[in-house]
């Protein structure tokens, strides 16, 4: 495979690589049908993040890194569409800030499909899977590590919110011109915005996951407050999904059955995540993301190992192979499943809680976190 296109290209081998892997296990199409669930849940609840769980879960079941980034970032223009519809109808959409970021952000995402591409091509699905790996741990690590030491100063009362620092720094880069977003109540220099949309761009291309720079910089770096951020990123992702996809599909990069297969359970988790914004806690949802990144982060460490036995950088027995293929996929699917739970208890709880008090009190609506 060495030497080939980067796009353009499809070999046999592409084509029809998902299909082996799926007929390979029966049960592989329902896990993955289970992630797209999961992720939806997920994605719903924090903003388009739940790509963080389905592209790893997606490796740990054979797939190439960059075949799981490809089919993630496919299904993530439906599910996103649902999603932003349902924020949009909570007023939590900031349209003008989304179109700001989607300038640059589809710029980031064509670099990332040439790098992604020249890795699969050049050391085959080994090497994919090393690169988008690497790059997961390394940048979900400090997000999740930034995100989870702000959210415990919060539930200690240390502090009262997100750490201000990065906000305080951009708030001093006041380039002309700045431009002023209402809905999410910020006003932000014009390069600052354009910065942060080729990152998200760029991240989102690697690994499928742009929520998590996309949610966290809205937060950290404008100011925006969790759901606004959450739902803004969402209708963001309608677009990058569709530009991500097109560049994908082009390279030969995209499984339409892989696809179709993660919206089965996608379509409906998110439905779900998105009404649990309105019922629990922004505390809650920050830990749980935080906590849930760095899990993620364990499972493709664990499975980074087996990546370099197969490129012949170590030598692993088959038996440690075994253990760390094992302990990755605990990880990534222990985690997941049980945050999903709690997202569906709390957002179940807090649904009953608040019928409750409507009934009793005979309130429309009512504006308190319940959980």
């Amino acid at each position: 495979m060495a030497g080939g296109p980067v796009t353009g290209h499809v070999t046999v081998e592409q084509i029809e690589l998902v299909t082996q892997l799926l007929n390979s296990n029966h049960l592989n199409y329902l896990w993955i049908a289970l992630l797209g669930f999961m992720g939806g849940t997920l994605s719903g609840f924090i903003g388009s993040g739940g790509a963080f769980l389905m592209t790893p879960g997606m490796m740990n079941l054979g797939i190439p890194g960059v075949m799981a980034v490809g089919a993630n970032i496919t299904h993530k223009f439906g599910k996103a569409m649902m999603g932003s519809r349902k924020h949009g109808e909570m007023g939590h959409v900031d349209k003008k800030l989304a179109v700001f970021l989607l300038v640059t952000a589809l710029i980031g995402i064509k670099l990332a499909v040439w790098v992604n591409g020249y890795f699969f091509h050049s050391l085959g699905k080994a090497g994919s899977s090393l690169y988008v790996s690497t790059f997961f741990v390394l940048t979900l690590s400090a997000i999740g590590s930034s995100m989870f030491r702000d959210a415990w100063r919060t539930a200690k009362g240390v502090a009262i919110g997100p750490s201000e620092f990065l906000l305080n720094l951009s708030k001093k880069l006041r380039i002309p011109p700045m431009i002023n977003f209402p809905v999410a109540g910020v006003k932000i220099s014009l390069w600052v915005v354009l910065f942060v949309g080729t990152a998200v761009g760029f991240m989102a291309g690697t690994i499928g996951v742009g929520g998590f720079i996309g949610v966290p910089a809205m937060i950290y770096v404008f100011g925006v407050p969790t759901v606004v951020a959450a739902g803004t990123e969402l209708f963001l992702a309608m677009f990058m999904g569709a530009w991500g996809a097109f560049n994908y599909a082009l390279a030969g990069f995209v499984d339409l059955q892989l696809t179709f297969l993660l919206y089965a359970g996608s379509l409906i988790g998110v439905y779900f995540g998105a009404i649990g914004t309105t019922l629990v806690k922004e505390l809650y949802i920050r830990m749980v993301t935080a906590i849930l990144i760095l899990l993620c982060c364990v499972s493709r460490a664990l499975a980074i190992p087996e990546y370099l036995h197969k490129l012949n950088v170590i030598t692993l027995s088959d038996n440690a192979l075994k253990m760390f293929d094992l302990g990755s996929k605990l990880f990534l699917f222990g985690s997941g499943g049980i945050t999903t739970i709690l997202i569906l208890y709390w957002t179940f709880k807090g649904h009953i809680e608040k019928q409750r008090l409507v009934k009793k009190y005979g309130l429309v609506t009512i504006a308190e976190k319940t959980i």
